[in-house]
């Protein structure tokens, strides 16, 4: 099977201190591979990387066989990757439904005065757009909500809601940064469901979670940051029974312990 997701020798300096060195790693259609570390690690730079908000000093970003290195999110978006970001990015005033369907937007092909004017290809594009919307959050559990202001919504439910909007750019790869930060026990069970549920559909997903429970839980394949270097990478068993890796969490001396 074919990578979906290829990071290649990837790396980043600020100020002379380098931030992400030499990180490489693939993502398959239909797998979960999660990176993890300490606070400081790299993991959110590494994702900045990946999902053209940092131009990496060194290495490639390879989308679907595409070298995507750099490339602005808006157009990375346009070939198949969606990200999800730590700090929610949800228009609050604006209703459930709502957010999901500005998803849509990236996927309109047709002429601005089209929309404009009103045109019937227009509308068709907006009937389609609501269709769309509608699905997607009866698949994360918020159908009930969707008129409501997303203000509203419990934290959990915001996470879910901001799964929906980016599954609504139709990825090839979706990167989550974080999706169970600040649920309780319940929410974060309802977003792993939902992330299986998403792989399971062939989307190839790259995670970020601090959640060790969940990540062991669902994940294929695991990456370990620490200072920015790789230092450990495989199925969740071996990750967990890595000497650096239970070093990096506890310490040196904890873990000799």
């Amino acid at each position: 099977m074919s990578d979906l997701l290829s990071i290649e020798g990837l790396g980043i300096s600020f100020g002379g201190l380098k931030a992400v060195n030499d990180v490489s790693f693939r993502v398959r259609p239909g797998e979960i591979v999660s990176v993890i570390g300490p606070n400081g690690a790299g993991k959110t730079t590494l994702f900045n990387m990946i999902s053209g908000v940092y131009l990496p000093g060194a290495g490639r970003v390879m989308l679907d066989g595409a070298d995507v290195t750099g490339m602005e999110p808006h157009l990375l978006a346009r070939r198949g990757m969606s990200r999800t970001f730590q700090n929610l990015q949800i228009f609050q005033s604006m209703t459930v439904l709502e957010n999901v369907i500005t998803g849509y937007h990236l996927q309109e092909k047709g002429p601005v005065v089209a929309d404009i004017l009103g045109l019937p290809s227009s509308r068709r594009r907006a009937r389609k757009a609501m269709a769309g919307a509608r699905e997607l959050l009866e698949r994360v559990g918020l159908t009930r909500a969707a008129e409501r202001e997303a203000g509203n919504l419990s934290y959990g439910s915001l996470k879910r809601l901001e799964i929906a909007r980016a599954l609504a750019l139709d990825p090839k790869v979706l990167l989550l940064d974080e999706p169970a930060a600040g649920c309780n026990a319940v929410e974060t069970e309802e977003i792993d469901h939902l992330i299986a549920e998403v792989a399971a559909s062939g989307v190839a997903i790259l995670l970020v979670e601090h959640d060790m429970k969940m990540v062991m839980r669902i994940s294929n394949h695991i990456v370990v940051l620490d200072h920015g270097e790789k230092i450990a990478e495989g199925d969740p068993a071996t990750v967990s029974q890595n000497p650096a890796v239970i070093a990096a969490y506890l310490g040196a001396e904890n873990a000799h312990g």
